[in-house]
Parts: C-alpha cells; sequence; structure tokens
C-alpha cells in the first residue's frame, strides 16, 4: 500500500477510520523552524467534522500530539510526527456491512485487492485520515510563508449551483465568514439550501473546488515526468472522491483557438502574461502567475436511501446508509485541498534549490 507523498518534504499517512487514532509523518521540514501548534489546531478545525448542519455529526476534537522532530517550538530537521485521536467513532453503525458491498465505495476492491478489510468507516479507505494531511499541510503552509507563496481555495460549485465570477474578481477573506465556504454570500446562501435539501432527501451531491496559488515563484517543476502540474493532479486526485482536476482553461481550451488561447508575455521589470490561461505552468514549470486550478468531487456515496448490492459471496441484498456522513464534501474538503497543494509546493520549493549552481 502506497501512503507516501514527496521527494524531499515527504509525508507519510498512517491509520484508519474507526482506529485508537491517524496521524502524518513529515519527513524533510528544514530544521529551526518556528513551530505553531495553534495554526495545526486551526487547520484541524477547518477540516473537523461536525463544524456545521451540513456536514457529518461525527464529533471528533481534533486534539493532536506532535511526539517527534519539534523541540522548544522549533524544528529540529528529524521527522516531525504528529498522532491525532480518534474519540469520537461508532463502529456499531457500520457492523450491516461486515459482509456487503456498499456501492461506489472501496469495500469491493479493498476484499479483492487485500483479502481482508476493515469494514469500520471504511478503515484506510476512509477521509478521516485526511485530517493527518491537513496537519502536515500546516507545516508545509508555515514552511511557504517564509517564500511568500500563498495558497487559497474555496468552493466554487455545489451540485448544479455554481460561482460564476471570477476569482479575480472576489474578495477570497470570505471564504470562511460561512459555512459552505463560498466567498460570494449570495451563491452561498443557494449552495446551503441545496445541501440542505439533499441531506432531507437522503441523498448527496458533489461539487467543485477552486485553488489559487499567489505570490508564485518562477520555475518550479521537474519535467518531463514530474511537472508541477502533474505533481499537484496526482495530490488532488489522491483526495477521497476527487475524480477531475484541471488547470487554468483546463477543458473548455479544447474549443478555443491557439489565437485566443496563448497567454502573450507583458515586458516590463518582472514578466508577466496578460492572460493566464496556462493556469500559472507552462511546460510543467511554474512561470509567476497564479496557479489556477479546479477540483471536481463526485457525490457522498454512503446515502440514506435503500440501495441494490452483493454481498461478498455474490448474492443480490440491498444496503442503506447509516450512522452520520457528510451529504456534500467539499466545505470540509477546502483545507485538503489547500493542505495538499501546500505540501507539492513546500517539496518544489526544496527541489528547487538543487537545480542551479549559484556561485
Amino acid at each position: 500500500m502506497s501512503n507516501s507523498l514527496g521527494t524531499l518534504f515527504k509525508i507519510t499517512s498512517f491509520g484508519e477510520s474507526h482506529g485508537p487514532s491517524i496521524g502524518v509523518v513529515i519527513d524533510g521540514c528544514p530544521s529551526g523552524m518556528d513551530i505553531d501548534f495553534d495554526f495545526i489546531k486551526s487547520e484541524l478545525i477547518r477540516r473537523r467534522p461536525g463544524q456545521s448542519k451540513i456536514t457529518t455529526a461525527r464529533n471528533e476534537t481534533e486534539a493532536f500530539e506532535i511526539i517527534s522532530g519539534v523541540f522548544e517550538g522549533k524544528s529540529t530537521g528529524a521527522p516531525i510526527t504528529i498522532i491525532i485521536a480518534n474519540s469520537d467513532t461508532r463502529s456499531k453503525d457500520y457492523s450491516h456491512i461486515t459482509n456487503v458491498y456498499r456501492p461506489s465505495h472501496a469495500d469491493y476492491t479493498y476484499q479483492e485487492k487485500y483479502g481482508h478489510r476493515d469494514h469500520r468507516g471504511g478503515g484506510r479507505s476512509s477521509a478521516r485520515i485526511t485530517a493527518g494531511w491537513v496537519a502536515a499541510g500546516a507545516i508545509a503552509k508555515m514552511f511557504l510563508k517564509h517564500t511568500n507563496i500563498h495558497v487559497q481555495a474555496f468552493v466554487s460549485q455545489a451540485g448544479t449551483v455554481k460561482l460564476e465570477t471570477p476569482y479575480t474578481k472576489l474578495d477570497l477573506s470570505k471564504t470562511e465568514t460561512n459555512i459552505v465556504r463560498c466567498p460570494d454570500a449570495v451563491v452561498a446562501d443557494q449552495m446551503i439550501e441545496l445541501i440542505s435539501k439533499t441531506k432531507k432527501q437522503g441523498d448527496t451531491i458533489g461539487g467543485v473546488i477552486t485553488g489559487v496559488v499567489s505570490n508564485m515563484t518562477v520555475g518550479l517543476g521537474e519535467p518531463v515526468f514530474n511537472k508541477l502540474n502533474a505533481a499537484i493532479g496526482h495530490a488532488m486526485l489522491s483526495i477521497n472522491a476527487v475524480k477531475g482536476v484541471e488547470f487554468g482553461s483546463g477543458f473548455e481550451g479544447a474549443i478555443m483557438k491557439g489565437s485566443e488561447h496563448n497567454d502573450a508575455f507583458v515586458a516590463g521589470e518582472k514578466i508577466t502574461t496578460k492572460t493566464n490561461h496556462s493556469g500559472g505552468i507552462q511546460g510543467g514549470i511554474s512561470n509567476g502567475e497564479d496557479i489556477v486550478f479546479r477540483v471536481a468531487f463526485k457525490p457522498v456515496a454512503t446515502i440514506m436511501n435503500e440501495q441494490e448490492t452483493v454481498d461478498e459471496y455474490g448474492n443480490t441484498t440491498t444496503v442503506k446508509g447509516k450512522g452520520r456522513h457528510d451529504p456534500c464534501v467539499v466545505p470540509r474538503a477546502v483545507p485538503i485541498v489547500e493542505s495538499m497543494t501546500a505540501i507539492v509546493l513546500a517539496d518544489f520549493v526544496l527541489r528547487a534549490r538543487t537545480t542551479k549552481f549559484e556561485a
């Protein structure tokens, strides 16, 4: 099972949804960096379950402990190990799927691949483990702060409700002012209404998160097979329920002409481009413009309505969701998208320092 991401700044994730704890090991964090425990906590709270009426009611405190790699408030250069307790598990909610495969879950594929699976909340396949990624992302953000690179994400679509306003015309500081994490208050209310209605119907919806990386440096990316967009895409597609990632113009670029799509350069002390259809990445390397990308999430697979399925013996049966689940995952996934982006960027910043000889 592959549980690590990164080359120099590298994370290794561990734990299961209903185990005693989950966590992450961070290798490669430079020594001497101030570690802000309050910031780690605040990032975990942004991701935590039970934070609003449109999220799962599971109520984790997200209490964490750093057991290595930090001394007297600073990183030591040793691996940083963060452990987060699972304090509100209800494993009995999953007793009905011990031998049953839930539609569009990892139950069947895990069983076939490993021959033995943890059915409690999905075990290792649960989005619960992303709490460790967010903790690691908080460390990565602390590192990126010293480079002035800023990572911001927000919900730009929930089901059929879309935020049409370009991000450049939005006040992204308003993202955290509502429970759906959409920076437009009017659209946010529409999203909340749709999610609430869907929840009452026992169903779920998907959505889209837009990521923006500003104050980017030029030259991050490792062509040919480890382009920056490929690395970010890999990280995004590692997040539970993600089904698509696009950069800049994305699929819309397929209907444009080259004369429309090309980002013309603008001369000056700092070379810029008039447009940003490339999404800040050209040839797999950052060009200094904002990195702009969108991440599509499928509807949460656990619904509260009865569905046809099969058991592990191939017999037809039915299954109905029990317990506590998100009707739409995107509001809580915003800090996950930010964290995974920050982890990738921290790694590529460190790697870039090995690229050119400087006398």
